[in-house]
């Protein structure tokens, strides 16, 4: 990880604020959805990207039972539901 330089107290209310260079550099604008998880000792935040439930991919997707799967692997499962009628 990269050091910014930059140090935020954290609020009354656990909120923090991430500097406007940060935002603007991961184009992150009001009302985006942020991800929040733990690496090691370490809280890493990052812009939440939608991505399929199998490969990860965040292109191409499409919605199947509230749930994300790309091209790929549509094409993918097809297949084996081919494979099982047969």
């Amino acid at each position: 990880m990269k050091a910014t330089g930059i140090i935020r107290k954290v609020d009354e209310l656990g909120r923090v604020v991430i500097p406007i260079e940060i935002r603007n550099q991961f184009n992150i604008v009001e009302k985006d959805p942020i991800e929040i998880y733990v690496s090691g000792n370490s809280i890493v935040l990052k812009k939440y990207e939608p991505n399929c439930i199998f490969c990860g991919n965040t292109e191409n997707l499409t919605e199947y039972k509230n749930k994300l799967v790309c091209d790929k692997c549509c094409q993918e499962l097809n297949i084996l539901h081919e494979k099982s009628e047969k």
